[in-house]
């Protein structure tokens, strides 16, 4: 395996006199996930006032360094001021640190660079595009204040494009993540009432999507969904627009089942839409437009395969017979209303859904809930999960309602185990607390295999 980072430049990274060490191979702040040739940075589990992680710890990585070493890391950055037999970089602060080699790493990158944001779609986007440009890229959604500059220092020196996906859940977190990246295109896919309860607007999560350009290389380009506003960005951005309007640059022109049809500027192509459905045929046009204004040919784009759908975002699964689309990842009410829009046009005589509450949505949270109700016209039965879905069921007539559940636990699978027969499609999407962090579709997936 190749190195990826010298001794010596990590010293410099980290303005600390040059001396010898062993060659890394890669980075880590997981003891557990940590493997040979590793850097492991000993982090603290509450970053303090400057980041707002979903979750706080007082653990603390200098207690897992021993982990770590018989994992196979080969050298340590600590802050901690305690000699150790490994090779370590003793520095200030371990987070700062972190960015430090960020920085360091993007500065040494002689390829462009693409940032993603948006509320719902760009882990799936970022994949796409990362296939389209054969680019380097991070599995899963480390979009935020680790994940960035982690992703970024994990990044080959001589990657041909990169690719990094920015995420947010309170104002004033995407600028100073952009600022690292310092991309040559930055991607906004969309604005949804993600993370609604810690926003005191819509407004304000948009002007906190769209801050994305705050970190644009000079001449980048800011690659915008149409409906988004611009009237607060400065004058002088190169904006382009995708979307399904005449006025955007890359237009979705048609859709039937997996293959699109789109225009760029004045030309026309046919593309095969990884996973179907318009809100990923729209993540498409959303990478067909950065590949346009990189002056890259768009082909790479338009046979991309379904595998290129992470787990948890869409995902299709068959286990005894039965489709899962497994979307437990997240979700919020714009990327719920798209996933039963796309349960409602498939073929399969019975359609379930299991749907988990969506969090952080502030006050509307019961309205939001309720107004799905409208979009499970045709399905055979709904499951609801969580407190946040009592409204929902209350609001599904008869037909429809299945059942609510306070979670997600084993009698559930055992009555999907139950009730579901070969043939049928299960759709599964929830906030991440719901399923996605309980590992339910994978064990709904023995559930049904093992019927």
């Amino acid at each position: 395996m190749k190195t990826l980072w010298t001794w010596p430049e990590l010293c410099e990274a980290f303005e600390l006199p040059v001396t010898r060490g062993p060659k890394v191979r890669g980075i880590s702040i997981d003891s557990r996930r940590t493997v040979t040739g590793d850097l492991f940075f000993a982090l603290a589990g509450d970053p303090g006032p400057r980041f707002n992680p979903s979750h706080r710890s007082d653990r603390d990585g200098h207690d897992f360094i021993d982990a770590a070493v018989a994992n196979g890391a080969v050298g340590v950055v600590a802050h901690d001021g305690r000699s150790r037999e490994i090779p370590q970089l003793q520095v200030t602060d371990t987070l700062d640190a972190l960015w430090a080699l960020g920085a360091a790493a993007r500065r040494r990158l002689q390829c462009p660079v693409v940032a993603v944001t948006g509320s719902s779609g760009k882990t799936t986007v970022k994949g796409l595009l990362s296939a389209a440009l054969r680019a380097f890229s991070t599995a899963g959604s480390l979009n935020n204040h680790l994940g960035v500059p982690l992703s970024l220092a994990m990044t080959p020196r001589n990657a041909r494009a990169a690719v990094y996906e920015l995420g947010t859940n309170h104002p004033g977190e995407i600028a100073p993540l952009a600022g690292l990246v310092r991309p040559d295109v930055a991607l906004v896919l969309n604005v949804h009432p993600a993370h609604r309860q810690n926003f005191p607007s819509m407004a304000a999560i948009t002007e906190e999507k769209l801050s994305i350009h705050q970190g644009l290389r000079p001449g980048g380009d800011l690659v915008l969904e149409e409906s988004l506003p611009t009237d607060r960005l400065p004058p002088g951005l190169k904006i382009t627009r995708f979307g399904r309007s005449p006025g955007a640059r890359v237009q979705l022109l048609a859709l039937e089942e997996r293959q699109a049809r789109y225009r760029i500027g004045e030309r026309e192509v046919r593309a095969r839409v990884p996973g179907g459905g318009e809100h990923r045929a729209l993540s498409l046009a959303a990478v067909l437009a950065v590949l346009d204004v990189l002056g890259r040919e768009p082909d790479p784009a338009l046979t991309l395969d379904d595998s290129l759908i992470a787990a948890g975002r869409g995902r299709e699964q068959e286990a005894g017979g039965i489709t899962v689309i497994d979307d437990s990842y997240n979700a919020n009410p714009e990327s719920m209303k798209a996933a039963l829009i796309g349960l409602q046009a498939r073929s399969e005589p019975r359609r379930f859904a299991v749907l988990g509450e969506m969090l952080e949505l502030g006050a509307d949270a019961e309205q939001f809930h309720r107004a799905l109700a409208e979009h499970t016209d045709g399905l055979t039965g709904v499951y609801c999960v969580g407190e946040g879905m009592r409204a929902l069921y209350e609001a599904l007539p008869p037909s429809r309602r299945v059942l609510w559940t306070a979670q997600a636990d084993d009698a559930l699978l055992e009555v999907l185990a139950a009730n579901l027969a070969p043939g049928d499609v299960l759709l599964v999407k929830g906030s991440n607390r719901v399923f996605w962090a309980r590992d339910f579709v994978a064990r709904l997936i023995g559930q049904l295999a093992s019927k």
